[in-house]
Order: C-alpha cells, then sequence, then structure tokens
C-alpha cells in the first residue's frame, strides 16, 4: 500500500475564476500621504496648520523665524487677501533690518528634509512683496551642520500674487537638512504654498510619489487598490467646506491651491495634495484596479446624520465620480479629468459606499446609492459593509443588507490574534458562491513578525479556496512612517529616507506576484495526522474592572450549573478608572471575584455606571493579564457590547453588538460560560453569544491555480507546524514530459524575527529552480514555511 503523502493538482479541472482576489489598501493613517507616499518634503507647505487638526498644531508649525547677520523681522500669518479662498492663511514676513537676509525655515518631516549629492529638487512658491523688487528672494537647502546644501534666486517683482519656481541641485547627502527662504530690502515678503519635491518620483510626475515607497508597491502587482480609508472616509461633519467634513472625492482635485487643507481623524493635517486624480493614476500606472470608498451620508463615530430626503447631493457625488472615471471627454466629470491631463478614461469596476458601518441610519441610507447606482451603471459592482467586527449583530445587519439589496460584494473587516486566524480557517467554506461575495477590505493578524505572516500566508491560502465567495482581499495598514505611528502592525514601514517590507509584505507580494487566474482541483492523500486541538473548557480568574470608568457591581452570584455550587459576594464591589481618580492602584480598578475550573457555570450580577466614558468591563477565563477573555459593555465611545479573547497579550473580537450603557442606571447581567461557548445577557436578553474556538492547525495548507496568459501552473503550499513534511507533487491529466519549476519559498527564519531598516530583507524568499522528468516531483516543506511552485513545460 503506498502512504506516501501527495498533493495531487488536477490541472484540467478549473473550478472558480479567482479575479482581483488579492489587492491592497491605501489608508492615509500614520502619515501614509503627507510625509510618506505623497514625495511633499515641505511640511505645512499652506500655513494651513490648526488645533482642529491636532491640538498642538499651529499655522506656523514646522516654520520658524530666520534672521541673519544683524538681520530682524517679525513672522507671522495673516488671512485678509489669500491667493485662493480654500486655503486662506499665507506667511508675511515683515522686514525691519534686512542684514544678512530675513526669512523662515522648514523642518520637513522625520529628522529633516532628505536630499541626495547630485540630486535635483523642484522648488515652488506663490509669492508678492509691497516693495524691494530687485531685492532677491534667496532659496537655500541647509544641512544639518548649517552649511548650504543647495541654492537659487528668485525674482519677486509684483505686489501681486504670482507663481516663482526653480531647481535646487544638492551638493550633499543629509536626512536632516531644512529649506531657507530669505531676502532683504525692506516692506513686507508675503508667501503662500511652499513647495519642495525631488525631480525623482515614482515615474517622474510632477506632484508625485516617492519613488522607493512607490517600487515597493508596485512590485507587488496588486489586482486593485482600495482608498481613500479608512475611518477617515464617514468621520467628519456634513457641510463638503468645514475642515472637518467627511472625506469629499471632489474637493481633492483641480490646482493643489484648491484643495482645502483637512483636518485627518488620525489628528493630523491632509493637505490633499495626493487625491482621487493622483490616486487613479497611480492605480493605473502600477496596473491595479481602482476601489474608491465613499461616504453613505452617517457618521458612526459623532451620530451626524444626512436626512434621507437631503441625500440627493451625496448620491451625485458618487455618479460624478464614476463619470471621472469612465466618461469621455465629452462628459461634465469626464472633461474635467481630460482637463486634469488625462484625456481617456480611467475605468472603474468597483464603487463602496461606506466604512465599517454600524448602526440602522447607514443601512437605511444605502439603498438610495446602490439604486441610483445600478439605474445609471448597471455593471459597476457596488460594495457594501459589514462594521468592524467579525461576528454578531452589526455583522449580521450589514450582510442582511447586502442580500436584500443585491449588492455586489460585502466589506469585512477584523483585527485578530494570530491563534483566532489558525481557528478560523474554515471561516468561508459555507458560504454560499449565490450570494453577495466577501470583500476582506482590511485585515491582519497582530504583528509584524515571521508568525504572524505565516499564519496570514495559510489563511490566504483558504480564501484563494473559497475563491466562489471571496471576491477581493487585502491586508491592512499598509503604510507608516516611524516617527508618525496612529496604528500597528503595518506591512510598510519608512522614515524620511528609507522603506522596508515586512514578512507580511512579502507574503503579501508572493501570493500577488503569483494571482493565478482559475482555481484549480488539488487533493491531498496521507497527510500525517493533525495535532489535537485544545478543549478545554474556558475556567480561570473571574475579575469585575473599570476602565475609563466608574461602576458599581453589585448582588453578584456565581453558581455552578452542573453541581448546583453556588458562591455569593454579599458586599458591593465598587471600581473606578476616571480620570479624576487620583490613585490609579489596581485595587480600584479591578477585584477578583473567583479562580473556579468549573466547565458550566452562570455569573449574575447587577452593573451601575456612575461616571467615566466607559461602563463595564469583566474578564473571565484569566490565566494572566495576557491570556483572558473579556466582556466588555459600553466600549468605544459607549457604543459597543464586545465578548473578546487575549492570547499573548493579543485581542480578537468573537462578537459585537450595539448597546449604550447609561449613568446612574441599574442592568442585570448575566455570563453563561459552557465549555467554550460563551452567552451574555443583558437585563435578561442575550446580547452576545460565541464560540472561543481553538486553534485546529492542519498539517499542511495548500491551493493551485492556473494563469491563463502562460498556462503556468500555480501551487501554493504553507507549513505552519514545525516539523519538515516530504511531499510528492502530482499533476493529473498532464503529459509525461520535462517541466521546470520556479521555487519561490519563506522558510529556515525565527518565529518572532523581524524586518528593520538595519536588516530590511532578512525575511525574504529565496528564489530557485528545478527541473523534473514526467508529471511529478518530490518535495520537503520545510516547518514553518511559505512555498510557491509555478510549474511549465522546461
Amino acid at each position: 500500500m503506498d502512504n506516501q503523502t501527495k498533493l495531487k493538482v488536477y490541472a484540467q479541472k478549473a473550478e472558480a475564476p479567482l479575479g482581483d482576489l488579492f489587492g491592497i489598501f491605501f489608508e492615509d493613517l500614520n502619515h501614509a500621504a503627507d510625509g510618506g507616499l505623497y514625495a511633499e518634503l515641505v511640511q505645512n507647505r499652506s500655513f494651513e496648520f490648526d488645533p482642529i487638526d491636532h491640538p498642538t498644531y499651529h499655522s506656523l508649525t514646522a516654520w520658524e523665524k530666520v534672521e541673519w547677520g544683524g538681520g530682524r523681522a517679525e513672522l507671522r500669518v495673516e488671512s485678509e487677501s489669500p491667493f485662493h479662498p480654500k486655503n486662506p492663511h499665507y506667511a508675511v514676513i515683515e522686514i525691519a533690518e534686512p542684514g544678512d537676509g530675513v526669512g523662515l525655515s522648514n523642518v520637513g518631516f522625520n529628522t529633516g528634509i532628505p536630499v541626495k549629492d547630485g540630486g535635483n529638487y523642484l522648488f515652488s512658491v506663490y509669492a508678492r512683496r509691497s516693495d524691494s523688487f530687485d531685492t532677491p528672494v534667496r532659496v537655500l537647502i541647509e544641512d544639518s551642520n548649517g552649511a548650504v546644501c543647495a541654492s537659487a534666486e528668485l525674482n519677486v517683482g509684483s505686489t501681486q500674487w504670482q507663481k516663482y519656481e526653480a531647481v535646487l541641485t544638492a551638493g550633499c547627502t543629509d536626512n536632516a537638512c531644512r529649506l531657507v527662504i530669505l531676502t532683504g530690502g525692506q516692506g513686507r515678503l508675503e508667501l503662500d504654498l511652499v513647495s519642495l519635491f525631488p525631480e525623482q518620483t515614482y515615474l517622474g510626475r510632477r506632484n508625485g510619489l516617492r519613488e522607493d515607497i512607490a517600487v515597493l508597491l508596485a512590485d507587488m502587482k496588486p489586482k486593485f487598490m482600495r482608498f481613500p480609508g479608512g475611518c477617515l472616509v464617514h468621520d467628519g461633519s456634513l457641510n463638503p467646506d468645514d475642515r472637518n467634513s467627511m472625506y469629499r472625492w471632489k474637493n481633492t482635485i483641480g490646482e493643489l491651491a484648491e484643495r482645502p487643507a483637512r483636518r485627518n481623524n488620525w489628528q493630523y493635517n491632509q493637505t490633499l495634495g495626493l487625491g482621487y486624480y493622483e490616486y487613479f493614476q497611480f492605480c493605473e500606472d502600477i496596473g491595479a484596479k481602482a476601489i474608491p470608498v465613499l461616504p453613505g451620508g452617517y457618521d458612526p463615530h459623532h451620530k451626524r446624520i444626512v436626512p434621507i430626503d437631503e441625500l440627493g447631493p451625496w448620491i451625485q457625488d458618487a455618479l460624478d465620480l464614476i463619470e471621472f472615471a469612465t466618461g469621455d471627454a465629452s462628459t461634465e466629470w469626464g472633461g474635467i479629468r481630460s482637463s486634469l491631463g488625462h484625456p481617456e478614461p480611467f475605468g472603474l469596476e468597483y464603487i463602496a459606499i461606506g466604512n465599517e458601518e454600524v448602526g440602522e441610519p447607514f443601512f437605511e441610507r444605502y439603498p438610495y446609492f446602490h439604486k441610483a447606482i445600478k439605474e445609471q451603471y448597471p455593471d459597476i459592482q457596488v460594495i457594501n459593509s459589514s462594521g468592524p467586527f467579525a461576528a454578531g449583530g452589526e455583522y449580521e445587519r450589514g450582510w442582511a443588507s447586502a442580500r436584500e439589496h443585491g449588492s455586489d460584494l460585502v466589506d469585512e473587516h477584523y483585527y485578530q490574534s494570530p491563534e483566532w486566524f489558525l481557528a478560523n480557517m474554515d471561516r468561508y467554506d459555507k458560504f454560499k458562491a449565490d450570494e453577495p461575495k466577501v470583500f476582506l477590505g482590511e485585515y491582519a493578524s497582530w504583528g509584524n513578525t515571521y508568525y504572524n505572516a505565516l499564519v496570514e500566508a495559510a489563511f490566504m491560502t483558504r480564501l484563494e479556496h473559497n475563491a466562489h465567495a471571496v471576491g477581493l482581499a487585502c491586508y491592512a495598514p499598509m503604510l507608516c512612517n516611524v516617527d508618525y505611528v496612529n496604528w500597528k502592525p503595518d506591512m510598510i514601514w519608512f522614515n524620511n529616507h528609507e522603506v522596508f517590507g515586512t514578512p507580511n509584505y512579502y507574503v503579501q507580494k508572493l501570493f500577488m506576484n503569483h494571482h493565478g487566474d482559475r482555481l484549480l482541483q488539488i487533493a491531498a492523500e496521507n497527510l500525517p495526522e493533525k495535532p489535537q486541538a485544545a478543549e478545554e473548557p474556558v475556567s480561570g480568574k473571574i475579575v469585575l474592572a473599570a476602565e475609563k470608568s466608574a461602576a458599581s457591581y453589585r448582588n453578584i452570584t456565581l453558581t455552578n450549573n452542573l453541581t448546583g455550587e453556588q458562591k455569593v459576594i454579599a458586599d458591593p464591589v465598587e471600581l473606578d478608572d476616571t480620570e479624576s481618580t487620583v490613585s490609579k492602584e489596581e485595587g480600584q480598578r479591578s477585584f477578583l471575584l473567583e479562580d473556579t475550573d468549573w466547565s458550566d457555570y452562570t455569573l449574575k450580577l447587577t452593573a451601575r455606571k456612575t461616571g467615566g466614558v466607559r461602563a463595564f468591563l469583566i474578564f473571565f477565563g484569566m490565566q494572566d493579564g495576557k491570556n483572558r477573555l473579556n466582556w466588555e459593555l459600553g466600549g468605544w465611545q459607549n457604543q459597543d457590547s464586545t465578548l473578546s479573547a487575549v492570547v499573548n497579550g493579543r485581542s480578537s473580537c468573537l462578537t459585537q453588538s450595539l448597546f449604550t450603557v447609561e449613568n446612574d442606571t441599574d442592568y442585570e447581567l448575566e455570563l453563561h460560560i459552557s465549555g467554550r461557548r460563551i452567552t451574555a445577557s443583558i437585563n435578561g436578553v442575550v446580547i452576545n453569544s460565541a464560540e472561543d474556538r481553538q486553534p485546529d492547525i492542519q498539517p499542511l495548507y495548500y491551493t493551485a491555480s492556473l494563469e491563463d496568459a502562460t498556462g503556468d501552473v500555480i501551487v501554493k503550499a504553507v507549513n505552519v507546524l514545525d516539523t519538515p513534511l516530504t511531499v510528492a507533487v502530482e499533476l493529473q491529466e498532464l503529459d509525461a514530459v520535462s517541466y521546470q519549476a520556479e521555487v519561490h519559498e519563506l522558510s529556515g527564519i525565527e518565529l518572532d524575527a523581524e524586518n528593520s531598516f538595519e536588516e530590511p530583507l532578512k525575511i525574504s524568499p529565496s528564489s530557485r529552480t528545478i527541473a523534473f522528468e514526467g508529471s511529478s516531483f518530490a518535495y520537503e516543506f520545510p516547518g514553518h514555511s511559505v512555498t510557491v511552485f509555478r510549474i511549465r513545460k522546461a
């Protein structure tokens, strides 16, 4: 009997098309645009920074007054007569004594403005002055020691705003330079939209993208790019002219001076220099389909709601965007695109309405967008939302809306522990092909180690395996500036002059570079037995807690449902973790109720919130601070009730429902644990129910596909175990001739290893080619490995 482990690839049995399965997602957080992908080197170039963006910001953030050789001047910002009303602020240098020059300097991002010896840098500014028209304006790049690294002179010869440009050629390499603008004479020199770009942007485009970051993205060969977010899409006011408005795409096109500064909800400023035209252009440049995301008239963060009878302009924005992307130059918005320099349509196949939407108001409004888009553009695929959680009330609400209204895809988001991914590899196995498809628009395991990437690779084989139900998927977030971190993990990290991809990046790149067009049938035989999955019931400490809240717990009983044994806590438990609390001792924030090994038990208590921004928190099954389960009521902005599992300090939300806790109101809480099944009730009504599934690790994760253009058979295999596995890879239904297989592999890497600026390629694939005769070959998949074969006739 043949007991050899085999992978049988049926090269003539094509199944579901893979379509545009794997792509990327750009969200402007972590300074992903300004100070990141957008190549502008000047920070606060239009003097529009404001405390509404960040409490520490002001109109001269990143700028300093310069007075050389006895010069004296006043530097201030005015707004009485700007170059353009959408960017009303400009700098005024009032010259008192010219000395050797007076003016201002900009510190750029991170350590400063980076330049390379011999590189050209394109300077531009809008300027005017009151007199001394013959006195030059000097533009300098100073290195970190104060020496002049590049210089140019401008003659500002008018009292009216005019644009001036110069090319600065660097005579040094330094990543901590500053831009200096100086003048002499008398009177006033006024400046606006001060800009410095490297001439060498991605594909040499003006107002372009930072080349090294863009190349990393282009090298992935993504099928699509989702943009511009993320929470910033819908977090904001309803008025498009407000600085803190929801993201409105029409504000992001046209001349830079016409694009109003915007409060980014990640607490910094967005210049919108990287706007919708640039997004579409970048997608075209890298061969990715654009997936724009538009607000649906509801801000769940602040409960701002567009009345349904006022949705017209919002719906028209979506229709106009489609025309902007697809219309010819004779249409209104196609003509605007053409005037910007792109006569031919960009093309558009997808549009998303809403991001991580929770609450009935969005789902009341979504159908109006869907109907209008489908009536005018029936071929556009419309993407609905299912919130930021993997399960629960809002997740189900989103899917119900999608089924009811015929959405083409449903945007799912979740950030979970690696253990959650290992326990939920079968998540999409039972999804139906005749229902809306899944768009996994944001996902990641918590971390940028090789272990995280390895687990994500295994999960991606299951996404590919379920291409009948999963239409699109993209890791998130994509970019992070190391000095401006809002969120982590992130796929690509950078500073002002360096960039590196994480192990997660290289896994994503492998799957995109070897995407395939059609799923092939693949089957394994004689795999070794899989490790036994842990089935222990939830047991451990039960702790009552408060986090950013003051809470009272009383009438506390804990009952063993199998034996009837009951424990009663007679005294109330008062906890306080509000900002006003003088002491933050653990005893004020938590109370150990019990340490139990029961397998079926119920906790009942009366809870009352007396202050703070959150409400109630119960830890159970707690082994230590980094391993436990949570029931939290009044979580995020006091809007949620969630059940979560924390493993090695990494949290996974098991389920979520909307719930707001009122102050000074009694709530009867009941938590029932049976094995690993958890049921949470409020006032006798079930609010959350979930199973805390444990990792069920397979001996090998695998998938196969066919690339139509080349005829290549692509096989992907992930071994998450530490033991090697020798397999006979058999190509069924192919001639027994000579073949070669490109092998791309991640292996031999410590699980906790990470890439860095010092070792950017420490974790990156190796590649080689193997030849074999006939239709099969033996291969040993190393422990902890990701392997891709690309097989063709020799």
